[in-house]
């Protein structure tokens, strides 16, 4: 029986090797991680995620659940919102991004829960969280149609899924955005992380993640209700949410 195939990047890979590959890009840039996004997005990326927070609304006593959560950035942010009565917890399917965010919590004098897990596979019971958010993650999952049932799946009756991940950019400035993020984020990777083949995947992940159309319909199959989505920068990134109602 042929294995089933799936993208990574623009290379076609078979699904069992997405997960490990895409872990090696990540173990590869987790330590710089932060220092190349404000490089990347000259710094947009903390307006962008400013925006999702704010959509969010985490509020005290609120349980959040942050998948793909890294380096922390959403998560600190929403610890400091649902205060002590609250419960944030971390996740990641990757041990050095995790390492490198439940560092930064402890810093930043916060403690939470944090675990490595599966976002096609969430450790945690029906709806048990307030708040499910992924911010820039979505993208780089096998099968995003079951990650988003999960999420679904976690979140109670009335619970909010927000997902900030990189879309499709408006068509006046698809050209400039291509030639940038296929000569300089390479580049960048190259001069500033010493990994440019990750970066290119970065670039190439991109352009094969669903447009915001297309997600907002995954969305609504995925059993959330009330879906709509944000163009920020012109849809180089999008803010998609919804509601699971019952």
């Amino acid at each position: 029986m042929t294995d089933k195939k799936t993208d990574f990047g623009f290379q076609t890979v078979a699904e069992a090797d997405k997960a490990r590959k895409v872990a090696d890009v990540f173990d590869s840039v987790a330590t710089r991680y932060d220092l190349m996004n404000d490089l990347m997005s000259g710094g947009m990326h903390r307006l962008w995620k400013a925006f999702a927070l704010a959509r969010v609304g985490a509020r005290r006593g609120m349980r959040v659940l942050d998948i793909a959560g890294g380096t922390g950035d959403l998560a600190k942010s929403m610890a400091r919102a649902v205060g002590d009565t609250g419960e944030v917890w971390l996740t990641d399917i990757n041990h050095s991004m995790l390492k490198v965010g439940r560092d930064r919590m402890l810093d930043a004098g916060l403690v939470m829960s944090s675990t490595v897990c599966d976002a096609e596979a969430l450790p945690f019971p029906d709806g048990y969280f307030d708040r499910v958010t992924v911010a820039f993650g979505l993208r780089n999952m096998t099968h995003k149609d079951i990650a988003l049932k999960e999420m679904t799946r976690v979140l109670k009756p009335g619970g909010k899924l927000c997902v900030l991940e990189f879309s499709r950019v408006s068509k006046p400035l698809a050209p400039a955005y291509d030639w940038y993020s296929f000569n300089i984020l390479p580049w960048l990777g190259k001069t500033v992380a010493k990994d440019e083949d990750s970066y290119r995947y970065l670039a190439e992940s991109i352009r094969m993640h669903p447009d915001q159309e297309t997600l907002k319909t995954m969305m609504i199959q995925a059993g959330l209700a009330r879906v709509q989505f944000f163009n920020l920068t012109a849809g180089v990134v999008a803010l998609h949410e919804g509601v699971r109602m019952a």
